[in-house]
C-alpha cells in the first residue's frame, strides 16, 4: 500500500465510526427532533468526507496511533534502506568556500501491488462516474422531450403554491411521458417535470400536494445537495457505512420537504397529504436520475415517510429547545473529532503573506538549463523575489537543511548545551573522514554530520519532536519515516517558500527561543565574516543540503541569510533532477544570484 493508501485507509475508518455515532444519537433522539432538524444534522457530512483530504493535525487519541501508521508506513519499499551502503556525494571542483557531506539511500522498484489499492480506487470512481453521465445523458433527453405545461388549472395551480411559498423566482413546469413520479432538476436552471399520466388521472388536491413538495426541494437548495452526494458516491464508492448514510440523508431529504408542507397545510389536511403518499405508494418510483429530487422513492422510504406524517404534531417550544441541545451536541462531536484525524501532507507549500510584495524573476541564465527555484526576501524592503513560483510552493526533502532546526531544538530541549555540545564518535567508519571523529555543533554543522543530529533526536525523543515541529510550522510536520532518516528524501518536506518564512522567524526569534540558543546556531550556520570573507563586507550564513537516491543527486539545497550593507536577505534555493541536483551547485548558483544583485 502507497502511503495516501494507508492514510485514506485509516481516515474512512475513522469516518465510519464518526457516522455510527451519529446514525446513533439520531436513533436515540429522533423522538425529539423534527424532520427538518434531523435533515439538517446531515449538513455536516461534507465536512465529515473531505477531512481525508485536508491537513489536520493530529491529537488526543489518534496522536497514539501514529506510531503505529509510522511502523507501517516505516517498510514500504518507497522508502529509504537504513541498511543500504552509503555513497558520498560528489564534490564539484570549484566548492571551496562551502562543502557538502551527503549520503545515498537506496529505493527500490515499488511493485504493482502497493499501487493495487489506489488502482482499484480510481477504477470504482471511473465507473461511478459513468453511471452519473449516464443519468445526465438521460436527463438531456428528458429535457428535449418535455413540452411546457399546458393544462391552465395546474398551470394556475402552481403560481398559487409558489405564491404560497413566496418563491419570487418563476421555475418553468413541463410534462413528459418518460416519468412516473414528478422531479425538480438543476441548481442553476431549475425545472418541474410533471408526469402526464398524473395531470390527467388524479385530482387538484394531490397535484397540490406534489406541486409544494417540489417547490420545497427548490427552496432548501436540494439540487446543489444533489451534487455533494453524487460526489460522495463517486469518491467513496467502496465504503458500506458511507452508503447507508447516503440513503439516510435522501430519506430525510423527503421527510424534510414532507414536513415543511405539513407546516403550511391545515390540521384537517394532514391525513390528505399521508394518503396522497399511500394511493400512489405504487406509482411513485425512485426519480431515474441521480441529479434529481423528487416526491418519489423506494417503498421503504415511502413507509418511513407516511409513519412520520401519521405521528407528525407541531414544535413545541420545550421540543424546540432539546432540538437546539441535541443538534449542537452532534455538531461539538464533529467538531472536536476532526482533530483526530491524521495529516494529509500536502506536496504545496504555505502561501506568502497577505499583501506580500513580490516580483517575479526570470533567473534562467543562472541556472544554466537545470531545474530549479530560488527565493529571495529582502528584510528592509519587505520584498520577495521569485523564481519559478510553482516549484518553489512544493514541498520536497529539506535533506541536510533541516539540521538547523535539529540543533535549535537540541538547544532548547537542553539536549546540549552552547557550552556542552560535544558528542563522543562512536567508533563505526563513515565515508568522511570528517565525521569520523568526536563532534561538536560547530564541526557538526560545518561538515554536515549525519549520526551528530541522528543521535540529538534520539535522545529528544520521537513526539517531542513532532509537537516542536508542529510548534514553528516545519513544511508538513510528517515525521514518520522514522528517527533517523524522516529528513533525508522520506516523509519530511518542505517547501523554499517556507524555508524563507522559517528563516525569517529563526533569525529575529519570533518563536520566543532563548537568545542564546538562536545566537549559538547562527555561529554554527557562519560561512564568512567580513575580514575574511572576500565577500565586499558581508556576511554570509547558511546550510547546504543533497538528497542522492540510488547513487544520483536527485535534490539540491542552498538556504541561508546575507548580511550585508545594513540589511539582511534570506534566499532559499532548490535543484530538482538527475544531474548535479546537489547542494553545492545550488550554493554556486546562489553565490552567483547574489553576488549579481551586488548582495554579496
Amino acid at each position: 500500500m502507497t502511503a495516501f493508501s494507508i492514510h485514506f485507509f485509516f481516515c474512512n475508518l475513522l469516518i465510519s465510526i464518526l457516522i455510527g455515532a451519529v446514525l446513533l444519537i439520531k436513533k436515540t433522539a429522533g423522538n425529539h427532533l423534527s424532520g427538518i432538524c434531523q435533515y439538517r444534522i446531515w449538513f455536516f457530512l461534507p465536512l465529515i468526507l473531505a477531512l481525508p483530504f485536508l491537513s489536520f493535525r493530529p491529537a488526543g487519541f489518534f496522536r497514539r496511533l501514529l506510531p503505529l501508521l509510522s511502523s507501517i508506513r516505516a517498510v514500504l519499499p518507497s522508502e529509504p534502506d537504513a541498511a543500504a551502503p552509503f555513497i558520498a556525494a560528489p564534490s564539484p571542483p570549484s566548492a571551496d568556500w562551502i562543502r557538502d557531506f551527503s549520503v545515498s539511500v537506496v529505493r527500490t522498484h515499488v511493485p504493482f501491488a502497493a499501487y493495487l489499492p489506489s488502482v482499484l480506487w480510481a477504477a470504482g470512481m471511473l465507473a461511478m462516474t459513468g453511471f452519473l453521465i449516464r443519468s445526465r445523458i438521460r436527463l438531456y433527453r428528458l429535457e428535449r422531450s418535455a413540452l411546457p405545461l399546458q393544462n391552465r388549472k395546474i398551470r394556475s395551480l402552481y403560481e398559487t403554491c409558489r405564491s404560497q411559498m413566496r418563491i419570487r423566482r418563476h421555475i418553468p413546469v413541463c410534462s413528459t411521458a418518460f416519468l412516473q413520479s414528478p422531479v425538480i432538476v438543476g441548481v442553476f436552471r431549475p425545472r418541474i417535470y410533471l408526469p402526464i399520466h398524473l395531470i390527467a388521472d388524479h385530482r387538484e388536491s394531490d397535484i397540490r400536494y406534489m406541486l409544494l413538495h417540489e417547490l420545497q426541494h427548490y427552496k432548501h437548495k436540494d439540487a446543489f445537495i444533489n451534487c455533494l452526494i453524487n460526489l460522495a458516491a463517486i469518491l467513496y464508492w467502496f465504503n458500506p457505512v458511507i452508503w447507508y448514510a447516503l440513503t439516510e440523508v435522501r430519506t430525510d431529504r423527503e421527510i424534510a420537504c414532507d414536513t415543511c408542507v405539513l407546516q403550511m397545510l391545515e390540521p384537517d389536511e394532514y391525513l390528505a397529504y399521508g394518503n396522497t403518499l399511500l394511493n400512489f405508494a405504487r406509482k411513485l418510483s425512485r426519480s431515474p436520475f441521480s441529479l434529481a429530487a423528487g416526491i418519489g422513492g423506494s417503498a421503504g422510504q415511502i413507509r418511513k415517510r407516511i409513519l412520520h406524517i401519521a405521528s407528525w404534531r407541531p414544535l413545541t417550544g420545550w421540543r424546540r429547545l432539546k432540538e437546539s441541545l441535541i443538534f449542537t451536541a452532534i455538531a461539538a462531536l464533529i467538531w472536536e473529532s476532526a482533530a483526530w484525524f491524521p495529516v494529509s501532507a500536502s506536496d504545496t507549500g504555505a502561501s506568502l503573506p497577505k499583501n506580500a510584495i513580490v516580483q517575479k524573476e526570470d533567473l534562467s541564465d543562472f541556472f544554466a538549463g537545470q531545474t530549479g527555484c530560488f527565493v529571495l526576501y529582502d528584510l528592509g524592503a519587505d520584498t520577495w523575489h521569485i523564481y519559478n513560483e510553482f516549484l518553489a510552493a512544493k514541498r520536497v526533502p529539506p535533506d541536510s537543511t533541516y539540521k538547523i532546526y535539529s540543533a535549535l531544538f537540541a538547544l532548547e530541549s537542553k539536549t546540549i548545551t552552547p557550552d556542552a555540545s560535544s558528542l563522543s564518535w562512536d567508533g563505526c567508519f563513515r565515508p568522511f573522514s570528517e565525521w569520523n571523529r568526536d563532534q561538536t555543533l560547530a564541526s557538526a554543522m560545518h561538515h554536515s554530520v549525519n549520526w551528530y543530529f541522528q543521535e540529538l533526536d534520539q535522545r529528544a525523543g520521537i513526539d517531542a519532536l513532532k509537537e516542536f515541529y508542529q510548534t514553528i510550522g516545519y513544511g508538513n510536520q510528517d515525521l514518520s519515516g522514522g528517527i533517523s532518516e524522516f529528513w533525508m528524501e522520506s516523509s519530511l518536506k518542505i517547501s523554499a517558500l517556507e524555508q524563507v518564512q522559517l528563516l525569517k522567524k529563526f533569525y529575529t526569534n519570533e518563536w520566543g527561543l532563548e537568545d542564546e540558543h538562536v545566537q549559538t546556531v547562527k555561529e554554527a550556520l557562519r560561512l564568512s565574516d567580513p575580514e575574511h570573507s572576500g565577500l565586499d563586507g558581508a556576511v554570509l550564513s547558511g546550510k547546504t543540503g543533497t538528497g542522492i537516491v540510488n547513487g544520483q543527486s536527485v535534490n539540491g539545497w542552498f538556504i541561508g541569510y546575507a548580511e550585508s550593507h545594513g540589511n539582511t536577505w534570506f534566499f532559499a534555493l532548490n535543484l530538482q533532477g538527475n544531474d548535479h541536483a546537489d547542494g553545492l551547485t545550488a550554493g554556486e548558483i546562489t553565490r552567483k544570484i547574489l553576488a549579481d544583485r551586488q548582495i554579496l
